[in-house]
Formats: C-alpha cells, sequence, structure tokens
C-alpha cells in the first residue's frame, strides 16, 4: 500500500454491443470465405490450365465419346480413363464457357498430361482419330472382306457381296463401327458412282446395262496396272465386242480357274481351252459375272473410252502394252515380248487374242 493510499485501477470498459460482436464475428467469417472461394479458384484454375494426369502406362489417352452423351456422362468418361483429373471443374468449365453446347462425340487422343483447357478445346473443335482403311482396286470381294476382318478398329462380321459391288477406295471407319456397315457403304459408294457415269456414258457403248459395264471394267483392272493406259485398252475390249469377236483375256480365265487368286505361274493349254463360263477364248462376249472390284479409273475407261481402231494388245516389257489394229502387226509385237521373256530368242506366236 502507497503511502499515498490506495491505488485506484480503471473502471472496467464496458462491454460490446451484441450488434458489434456480431459485426466482428460476421467480417472475420467473410474473411475465412473469401480466403477459402480464393484458394478454390485457385485450385480450379490449376485443374483447369495445369498438366492433367497421364494414362496408366505413360502412352496417349483414347477416350471414346458415344453420340448423344450429356455433358455429366461425357466428363464422368474422360475422367474415368484419365483424361481429366476432375469431372465437376470439367462440367463447371463447359457450362460458364459455353463450350457445353459444341462438344462434339468419337475417338480422341490426348497427350500424356494434356490439360483439361486442351483436352476440352479439342473435343470443342472436333478434332477425332481418323482411321483410314483402303480397298485397293481389283481386289476380288472375298479378298476385300478379309481386309474389313483384319481391322483391329471394326466389329462384327461382314458377308461377301457379289463380285464387283464394291468401290475400292480409301474409307474412313470409326472405333467399333460394324464391320457390315462399312461394307455397305463401300456398296453404296460404288452404286452411287456407277449411277452417274453410266448416266454421262458414250452413246453408242456396246454395252446393254450397268453391270455389263461393271463386268468389263473389271477385266480392264486385272489387265493393266497403268492408269494411262486404261482407257485403251477398254477401247480394244469394246471394239471387239461391236466386231463380234471373243475378248481373249488371261485374267476371266484366271478367276475361272482359281476365283481370282493368283496362280504363280502362266495358264496352262488346258485351261485356255477349258469350257469355264468365264473363260472369254472360249465364250462369246463378256463373262457372267465381274471377275473383281473396279476402281473408279477403270470404270470411268469403260464408260467413255476414245474411238480408236485398235484390236489386240500384248505387253511390252516395259510394265505397259504395245498395241496394234491389224493381226499382223499384233503377231509382231508378240514376237518381241516373246523374245523378251527368253533373252532375246524370239518365239513363234500363239494364237493371237486380245493380248
Amino acid at each position: 500500500m502507497s503511502e499515498r493510499g490506495p491505488i485506484r485501477r480503471p473502471p472496467p470498459p464496458r462491454g460490446l454491443s451484441l450488434t458489434r460482436r456480431l459485426a466482428i464475428t460476421g467480417g472475420s467469417g467473410l474473411a475465412t470465405l473469401g480466403i477459402f472461394l480464393m484458394l478454390l479458384a485457385l485450385i480450379a484454375v490449376w485443374l483447369y490450365q495445369g498438366p492433367g494426369p497421364a494414362a496408366h502406362n505413360g502412352a496417349p489417352t483414347n477416350v471414346i465419346l458415344r453420340p448423344g452423351a450429356s455433358l455429366p456422362e461425357i466428363a464422368s468418361t474422360l475422367k474415368r480413363d484419365h483424361a481429366i483429373g476432375s469431372s465437376t471443374i470439367f462440367i463447371i468449365t463447359a457450362q460458364i464457357s459455353g463450350a457445353a453446347r459444341h462438344l462434339k462425340a468419337g475417338e480422341y487422343e490426348f497427350a500424356p498430361h494434356a490439360s483439361m483447357a486442351s483436352v476440352m478445346g479439342m473435343i470443342r473443335r472436333g478434332e477425332i482419330v481418323h482411321h483410314m482403311l483402303t480397298i485397293p482396286e481389283g481386289l476380288t470381294s472375298e479378298a476385300a472382306v478379309d481386309v474389313l476382318a483384319g481391322s483391329d478398329i471394326l466389329t462384327g462380321s461382314a458377308p461377301i457381296p457379289p463380285e464387283g459391288a464394291i468401290l475400292p477406295e480409301t474409307y474412313e471407319i470409326r472405333r467399333g463401327e460394324d464391320r457390315a456397315a462399312v461394307l455397305q457403304r463401300m456398296m453404296d459408294a460404288r452404286d452411287q458412282l456407277l449411277a452417274g457415269l453410266w448416266a454421262q456414258r458414250r452413246p453408242d457403248l456396246p454395252l446393254a446395262t450397268p453391270e455389263d459395264a461393271v463386268i468389263l471394267a473389271s477385266i480392264v483392272e486385272k489387265e493393266t496396272a497403268l492408269a494411262s493406259e486404261r482407257p485403251r485398252v477398254a477401247a480394244v475390249f469394246l471394239n471387239r465386242l461391236q466386231k463380234g469377236m471373243k475378248l481373249e483375256s488371261d485374267p476371266t480365265v484366271i478367276f475361272g480357274v482359281s476365283r481370282g487368286v493368283p496362280l504363280g505361274r502362266g495358264l496352262l493349254e488346258s485351261e485356255l481351252k477349258a469350257p469355264t463360263p468365264y473363260n472369254t477364248y472360249v465364250i462369246p462376249g463378256l463373262p457372267p459375272t465381274p471377275i473383281s472390284n473396279p476402281g473408279r479409273a477403270s470404270l470411268a475407261a469403260v464408260m467413255d473410252a476414245p474411238r480408236t481402231d485398235e484390236l489386240y494388245f500384248v505387253a511390252n516389257g516395259t510394265g505397259g502394252h504395245a498395241f496394234s489394229a491389224t493381226l499382223e502387226q499384233h503377231q509382231k509385237n508378240v514376237d518381241q515380248w516373246r523374245a523378251i521373256e527368253h533373252g532375246g530368242k524370239p518365239l513363234a506366236a500363239p494364237t493371237p487374242g486380245a493380248h
């Protein structure tokens, strides 16, 4: 105790009013909430623009988005296949950005660690994976179906269509597409092309039906691999048809022997004389069906072949053929070809035909 008397302490402060305490508490809560929301926003931005997940093996990630899929389904599929890290962020950003209305179905391939932004951009632009399948010109229908069967992109099975019913082309196919559906597209493409070419055909074409044109085009396809020669080869056969001459085409004989499978040898004399429906050394006119699936160039060559007087052709040793209008010149061309075949020693010409 001081000599001056007891120490006087200041009176305790008056308590804060309820309103002020609530304001302080609310302000503190709002600040905390603001910080929390900011952190959420930063996390969302990082998940959207930062590196994404990688596939289990580190390879590009392939994802198939089915036609008609909803936004939640798309997001769920991407998350399940490790293309994005958060389906929720994908849905929110797709809705805010307007991308949700423009996401396209198909198969996509995303690079490892691709950002969600790039994933969404690719889907919005429809940058799908393009799978191509080629049916070479001149394949038989059975061989064409074998090509379909050999694709691991397709599913199901396809029947063997009639010979000449397919248009040999390079077609785009989708993963999981049915083989029968792809085959039908090939057949529809042939029908469409054939209808257009037939409508514009040469007026004096000695062919009764579009199918006759396909039969002759299939022979032209097998006779020469040079696109520049196809119109000329077609003209020879058309000239022979107009004159009532036999076509005398080796590929038709081969088809009658092996259904178009390469023999691996020359034709035997007995095969050239065999009375099969496809032996054009024996039968007059066209064989009963095409012997292959001709391509655009061969079909066009038959429909609008040049007008020539040539009736014969034979290989010339350079990958092409020597053409002639007379039997005499054809025999000379055959002698030259035989000389090339046998090291310069000419042989007697066989019975002359188209080649």
